[in-house]
């Protein structure tokens, strides 16, 4: 068997694929440009002379209106948190907790104010970071960084009040650090990122909170409390812990006004919301809607509030805070200040004039930015900067007119008023209009590089098809079409690298790649066009039309067009955003589609009823095959496991009447003790039935007789497994604040099980790599004879296995014609488990790889992973039966139905494992399980998620192969039937018949193209998926979905595709690995 050329072959094209993905993504999802420049003092947008000379010292652009400053950030504040209603009799958990913000706005209403703080998407709390700091609009694709954060270099708040002398102190989320580093006078930094931990990082703050503002020793002090959050993905809004954690903020603010001075200014904010399940990251209402606090013990605002909280976006806090502490705004600002802050104590008229000159400053430094920013990166539409620009200067010359009349007139007269009013308003269209261009502009997409990744994911797809179509024609194709592309490609890269030197430019290391693939994409279809024939090209390994009848014409069109057909309609749905967001029904629906289509089929070309003869009398049902009721019945179960698989389903926000399913929240949010217990007795149930049906499945086909150590693991490791989780589930599902003095211990076992099955499953793999035999070989040969080879020595090469295997064969089938005739008892070699040691192999890898993902999930969504397997166990069975009654005359290629309906299932399985094509559905716990404090690094907890959100895609990428081995395995129950007694020759006939996996051995080189070919079949189907998602993101970049529904469906469909991709070469080399065993013993069977 060819191994590495196969392996080198699959890992070339999905190289081919990852060049693609990543040329489209550097075109798709760029960040947009950070100006380096930033604002100080002496820039020329200061007030006009007669006006500046009233500045205080210490003061820029405007007079310092508070000293001091408190930025108090409650982690997914939404609004409804902090907004109290008191005609509610019984409020909800997260309903009237932060009541002392109330009696502030309603005692002093012109010291207190609450409004709606809008923030931009994405919702996760680095961009929040950013947006309340920089004053700018944080792009789509740094929500990837959300927990690999970077420093900010551009100009931002914090840099400003460093800039200008101002004592900053920091304490609490940990993300400051990598965003602001070096840039505190003090600061107290605490682990973030462990979502399960609701107290660790408020205590710490309360710790140090009131004694730094007692000290006096700061001019601005930020406090980022995570509790709020933590509580809210740990358990959701509606639950009581809730309620305690906003109780305690809300007696930390009442605290915290007592210790404050008249010269501190207080703000109280939330960076975004949460949904309903406690989640944030996108888009929706609730998770934009936060709220913003704004106290001082001396008065703010001019009049009362409103009816209605005031709804202001978050970029709005930087220019405000800037100039209300005498610094400069950020250069980056698109936000507008928030006007009734800066009306102070005087008349209606200086209030009015104030506001206007922030205005006039905000405005400046904005058209400033704009003028910048477009010389740089060009992509802000020139017709609309015209018009901002004349809004601009036309407000700007007004302005200067209306001050120096102002100035000239006193009393001011109420035509002038009037005229002051209609100009602030001028300002504030001009700043909306500015921002709202922004806004709709901000992505920058480079058109060139995603028509390129585009044409590289279609040339690879075209690759898989072509190259899958060849390996019927040749079984050793895939060993000289690989050499010349790779020549190809490190020609291209050698031109290109050229062409840099002579140019003097450096080397963009993503152009050399994707032009590396697209040299050796060249090569192969240039060596496939020249090598064969016209007739294979196109014909491949079917048969010359004119050969066959139009009946039978039509049958092969229609094999390949139903299975085909599904493919395109899920593509096509890819460029809808219902299908996308109804896609969790879609992909069941169209599983079941194609089983009901592969069934119609074989009764179409009369493969399931029996063929009459001259004395058929009977009619109906009684013409059918028997088998055709084992398959109904399949077909059966497998819409039962569908329709009960849809009740783990997470619900998207665009969906209003979804609710998510109760099956996701884990069992310590459950309240009745009872249910509690009765779940956790279910999932524990059919934990180990799933270990029992496994175990049962390898005794059966006697691969579970040795005594080695992988049997031996199998035996007693997985219900040690089953242990482990079971106990792991029983203490984290315990409440935490019931166990009392248990707590420590409770501590040590949430993090000791987990590590428990880590420690066991990677044992487990170990074993199965090292040796993954698991045959026993019963040895009672007689000494005399034996089987020579034509060489000398033991067998080395795969031309003596081809000489010996036969020969074993051989040996073993006339011991057993022996037995049968009963001239003589001489004994041979008896092998159990031999004829399923490939499939063995993955049944074991799969357990484990199960074992590991059901850890990562909450503890019903166990229920889930049951239906999984069984619904792989029966369309491995539907796709065998199809094929034995389909009469298959190729058992070493898998049909393209087969695999295409293996992904479907992979597809569902991954929404009803808990799981959506958006961020805020991300399982954030899954980097926990089995740690407690902080990671240290950012790939464990990477790999972690990753694990949990994309588990069906692993499982059923490793399992691929078992659409190729599973019909050889069920030969043998076919055998196993009562049938009419045939003489002893007849019998040995039918024995040598059935030699289950051990067949693929007779055919070495069509078993390494079998593999192959379904590797190829798999990446062309997960390619065809990619491509449409690719072409969708890219027509539809100006759809008002694009940032919410396709780009979000494009990332995780491109994760989904390296991860599948790097599990089939996975699947694919433990069978290989396999095949090297069984070679191996076969070479020690010799010795003997």
């Amino acid at each position: 068997m060819r191994r590495w050329p196969v392996l080198l072959f699959l890992a070339w094209v999905c190289l081919l694929f990852f060049a693609g993905i990543a040329l489209f993504m550097s075109g798709f999802l760029l960040t947009r440009i950070e100006l380096p420049s930033s604002s100080s003092c002496s820039d020329p947008l200061v007030p006009p002379l007669w006006e500046r000379q009233s500045l205080p010292p210490g003061s820029c652009w405007a007079p310092q209106r508070f000293s001091k400053a408190v930025l108090v950030i409650i982690d997914a504040l939404r609004f409804e948190f902090a907004h109290f209603n008191p005609a509610k009799a019984s409020p909800l958990p997260y309903e009237n907790k932060l009541s002392f913000l109330h009696h502030l706005t309603t005692s002093q209403p012109r010291h207190a104010r609450l409004y709606r703080f809008r923030a931009d998407p994405p919702t996760a709390t680095m961009q929040r970071i950013k947006g309340l700091t920089t004053g700018s609009l944080p792009t789509f694709i740094d929500v990837g960084s959300n927990f690999a954060t970077y420093a900010i270099q551009e100009d931002n708040l914090l840099a400003q009040l460093v800039q200008n002398g101002r004592r900053v102190i920091f304490m609490g989320d940990d993300t400051w650090e990598g965003l602001f580093p070096k840039k505190f006078f003090r600061s107290y930094f605490f682990p973030s990122f462990n979502v399960k931990d609701l107290h660790t990082v408020d205590n710490g703050i309360l710790q140090h909170l009131y004694p730094t503002v007692d000290s006096g020793e700061w001019d601005v002090l930020i406090a980022h409390f995570l509790g709020v959050d933590h509580c809210g993905h740990k358990h959701g809004p509606d639950h009581p812990e809730m309620a305690k954690k906003l109780t305690q903020m809300n007696e930390m603010l009442r605290s915290l006004v007592d210790h404050l001075r008249n010269d501190t200014l207080l703000l109280v904010a939330g960076d975004h919301g949460m949904t309903e399940t406690g989640d944030h990251g996108g888009d929706s209402e609730k998770e934009v809607n936060a709220a913003l606090f704004v106290y001082s013990k001396k008065p703010l605002f001019g009049s009362g509030p409103p009816e209605e909280p005031e709804a202001v976006p978050q970029v709005n806090l930087v220019p405000t805070v800037a100039l209300l502490l005498g610094v400069p705004i950020p250069y980056s600002n698109i936000g507008e200040v928030m006007a009734e802050l800066f009306s102070g104590d005087g008349d209606t008229l200086s209030a009015a004039l104030q506001q206007l000159s922030v205005y006039h400053i905000n405005a400046k430094q904005v058209d400033r930015f704009l003028r910048s920013y477009s010389l740089v990166a060009q992509d802000l539409p020139a017709e609309q900067l015209q018009r901002l620009q004349e809004l601009f200067s036309s407000a700007v010359e007004e302005h200067t007119q209306l001050l120096i009349q102002v100035q000239g007139t006193m009393p001011v007269p109420p035509e002038l008023e009037s005229r002051l009013r209609n100009l602030i308003g001028r300002f504030q269209l001009y700043l909306r209009e500015a921002r709202a261009v922004c806004t709709q502009s901000w992505a920058r997409f480079q058109p060139l590089r995603m028509v390129g990744g585009c044409t590289l994911i279609a040339a690879s797809c075209l690759l898989c098809y072509v190259a899958s179509e060849l390996a019927a024609v040749s079984d050793s194709f895939y060993r000289s079409c690989l050499l010349y592309p790779l020549l190809w490609g490190l020609v291209g890269v050698f031109l290109l690298g050229l062409a840099h030197v002579f140019t003097q430019e450096g080397l963009d290391l993503l152009l050399v790649s994707s032009w590396a693939a697209a040299a050796s994409q060249l090569g192969f279809f240039w060596h496939w066009w020249g090598r064969y024939p016209k007739r294979a090209r196109l014909a491949g390994g079917q048969p010359p039309l004119a050969s066959v009848g139009l009946r039978q014409r039509l049958r092969a069109w229609l094999g390949m067009a139903f299975p085909m057909g599904i493919l395109l309609f899920r593509c096509g749905a890819m460029f809808s955003d219902s299908f996308v967001v109804a896609e969790a029904r879609v992909a069941p629906f169209l599983l079941a589609s194609l089983v009901m289509l592969l069934v119609g089929k074989l009764h179409w070309d009369g493969r399931l009823t029996v063929p009459e003869g001259p004395k058929q009398q009977l009619l109906g049902f009684s013409s059918y095959r028997r088998e055709i009721w084992y398959l109904l019945c399949l077909v059966a179960v497998l819409l039962v496991c569908m329709r009960l698989s849809g009740f783990f389903h997470q619900c998207r926000e665009e969906i209003q009447q979804c609710r998510p399913s109760l099956f996701l929240s884990p069992l310590a949010s459950l309240r009745n003790t009872r249910a509690k217990n009765l779940f956790y007795l279910l999932c524990v149930a059919l934990l180990a039935g799933l270990v029992y049906a496994v175990r049962s499945w390898l005794r059966h086909y006697g691969n579970l007789n040795s005594s080695d150590p992988l049997v031996l693991f199998v035996r007693w490791g997985f219900p040690l497994v089953v242990l482990c989780i079971a106990c792991y589930w029983a203490v984290a599902s315990s409440a935490d604040d019931s166990l009392g003095k248990l707590q420590e211990l409770v501590q040590v076992a949430v993090v000791a099980f987990p590590w428990a099955v880590y420690g066991l499953a990677s044992v487990g793999l170990l074993l199965l790599l090292c040796n993954p035999m698991t045959v026993f070989a019963k040895d009672t040969r007689e000494s005399a004879g034996s089987i020579v080879t034509p060489y000398l020595g033991v067998p080395s090469s795969e031309v003596d296995f081809l000489h010996v295997i036969p020969q074993i064969y051989k040996r073993m089938q006339e011991s057993q014609k022996s037995r049968l005739e009963g001239a003589s008892t001489r004994a041979t070699v008896a092998a159990y488990g031999l004829g399923s040691v490939y499939s063995a192999a993955l049944v074991i890898a799969l357990t484990l790889l199960g074992f590991l993902l059901m850890l990562l999930h909450s503890e019903r969504l166990s229920l889930a992973f049951l239906l999984l397997f069984l619904e792989a166990f029966v369309l491995l069975h539907i796709h065998t039966r199809a094929r034995g009654l389909a009469g298959d005359a190729e058992p070493f290629s898998v049909p393209w139905y087969a695999v295409i309906s293996w992904l479907l299932a992979a597809s569902q399985f991954f929404y009803s494992t808990g799981h959506q094509p958006i961020f805020p559905a991300i399982h954030w716990n899954a980097a926990f399980v089995g740690f407690h404090l902080d990671h240290s690094t950012n790939l464990l907890p990477a790999v972690l998620v990753g694990a949990n959100t994309f588990a069906s895609h692993i499982l059923f990428a490793v399992g691929c192969p078992l659409l190729l081995l599973w019909p050889f395995v069920c030969e043998m129950p076919g055998s196993q039937r009562k049938k009419p007694k045939k003489e002893p020759r007849e019998e040995l006939q039918e024995v040598e018949e059935h030699m289950m996996e051990m067949r693929l051995r007779e055919s070495p080189e069509k078993f390494s193209t079998a593999l192959l070919q379904l590797g190829l079949k798999y990446l062309f189907v997960l390619g065809t998926q990619l491509l449409a998602c690719v072409c969708a993101a890219m027509i539809l970049r100006r759809h008002l979905m694009v940032w919410k529904v396709f780009a979000p469906k494009f990332l995780f469909e491109s994760l989904g595709f390296v991860v599948s991709s790097v599990c089939l070469l996975l699947g694919i080399s433990l069978v290989m690995r396999v095949d090297c065993a069984v070679s191996t013993w076969f070479s020690h069977l010799q010795l003997r």
